[in-house]
């Protein structure tokens, strides 16, 4: 059975760095990114229909971690699967850092510092997964995909508390900790 791919690899509108696409995002967050609008009053994120004009990568990567994650191979066909891939990692790190015994404001707070940490960016020897990107040409580009990633890996973050808890017991749901040693594509950031 083949991994799910992106449903945003259509999008040929997106502008890319490298070979990393860099969709729109629907975030408060600051950054280069093309912002959608925001959800109407009421909705929640985890109601929102995939053919909604409101979903975006990020809610994509939420849906498809827990099932990607279980394959150790994922044929790119595109720039959206790219960071489709890089969202995957970033989500595994995350639940890295939350412990089953964890408040949602100790959860935000050691998310969103871990969002905010320098990263190593594709090109950089620290990159894990400097064989399937390419790097940014030029200071410009690298400062845009970093900008980019760094609104991207904000706005996951917060996103990822919300499905943590949405159960409202205060403490973070054992069904998405459950895949905090999985590795995707035996790879971590």
């Amino acid at each position: 059975m083949p991994a799910y791919h992106s449903a945003f690899l259509r999008d040929t509108n997106s502008r890319v760095i490298g070979n990393f696409g860099l969709p729109p995002l629907r975030t408060k967050t600051r950054g280069p990114s093309y912002t959608l609008p925001p959800l109407p009053a009421g909705t929640s994120d985890l109601d929102i229909d995939p053919d909604s004009e409101y979903y975006d990568i990020l809610d994509e990567t939420l849906t498809l971690f827990r099932a990607n994650t279980l394959f150790r191979n994922f044929e790119i066909k595109g720039p959206a699967d790219r960071v489709l891939i890089y969202g995957i990692l970033w989500i595994s790190e995350c639940l890295g850092k939350v412990k089953p015994t964890m408040s949602q404001r100790d959860s935000e707070k050691a998310l969103q510092t871990a969002a905010l940490d320098h990263f190593a960016l594709p090109g950089d020897p620290a990159f894990p997964l400097n064989a399937l990107y390419q790097p940014p040409r030029d200071r410009q580009e690298a400062d845009t995909l970093r900008g980019y990633i760094s609104q991207m890996r904000q706005e996951l973050a917060m996103r990822l508390i919300g499905r943590l808890y949405a159960d409202g017991t205060g403490k973070p749901s054992k069904w998405w900790l459950s895949f905090t040693k999985r590795r995707f594509m035996g790879k971590s950031l």
